[in-house]
């Protein structure tokens, strides 16, 4: 998400420079996500992720760039999973760590150009029943509006999650919780086994945004730790891409 909103000429720019080529292109060409580890019993989640093209760009790229969120654009393709994952269970409970801050004195600042909270109204443009739902550290990017709902989190500290997973209106569950927030293997950690109780069944859970520098750290965790979880599928994948080779993975869980 922390990425600068394209105003309408940028965007019709990358309309025309990027989607479509990579659009047609990608009739042609096929890029599966590489699986980098997986967790006990997550073989058809696994199957299912390679049949994916990560270089074909779909709807929901479009959207997302649309509203400034940086999941479908060049530096980040995690839209390509979310079309093929997404596609026969729409979600209608939509959780997402990390609105962005302009902040500039907080480490997840994305400049005084992001636009906070895009992909917060990308996922209510692109799931007309849902009612989706986000958290920060930074009060001041809180907002309130048709079929969105925001809350302060503080994901380092697990007493900070616990108390908002005890909000009301969040403590009946998700269908799909996507932690964009503080871009740590221990903020990662701390986030995901405090929040995976409220995964609703058949519902997804995704970090985003995983650094090459972290993924040592994800494989020991899928090999030690995952198996405290029965009933979630766990798969750690890296994205294609020539424009990123930093941050450009994702672990993908789901709840069987």
């Amino acid at each position: 998400m922390f990425a600068p909103a394209l105003d309408s000429t940028q965007y019709w720019r990358w309309l025309v420079t990027f989607y479509t080529p990579r659009m047609l292109t990608g009739m042609i060409v096929k890029r599966p996500p590489i699986v980098l580890a997986s967790g006990a019993g997550s073989e058809g989640l696994v199957l299912r992720l390679r049949r994916i093209n990560t270089f074909a760009p779909r709807r929901e790229c479009r959207i997302m760039t649309l509203y400034g969120s940086d999941k479908g654009r060049r530096w980040h393709n995690y839209t390509t999973v979310y079309a093929a994952l997404f596609r026969d269970s729409r979600p209608i409970r939509i959780f997402e760590l990390g609105l962005g801050t302009n902040n500039p004195n907080l480490p997840s600042t994305m400049g005084v150009d992001g636009r906070p909270g895009a992909s917060l109204r990308g996922w209510k443009r692109l799931f007309p029943a849902a009612k989706v739902y986000g958290a920060d550290i930074d009060r001041a990017s809180l907002f309130h509006e048709d079929r969105i709902s925001t809350f302060w989190c503080d994901q380092l500290d697990p007493s900070a999650i616990r108390a908002m997973w005890r909000e009301p209106e969040l403590s009946v569950g998700m269908d799909l919780i996507i932690e964009d927030g503080l871009h740590t293997f221990e903020a990662n950690q701390i986030f995901l086994e405090n929040s995976l109780q409220y995964l609703t069944r058949e519902g997804w859970y995704i970090v985003e945004d995983i650094r090459d520098v972290d993924l040592d750290c994800w494989r020991t965790w899928l090999d030690s730790e995952s198996r405290r979880f029965p009933g979630y599928q766990f798969v750690l994948i890296r994205l294609p891409n020539v424009f990123n080779d930093f941050d450009n993975n994702l672990l993908v869980a789901h709840r069987g």
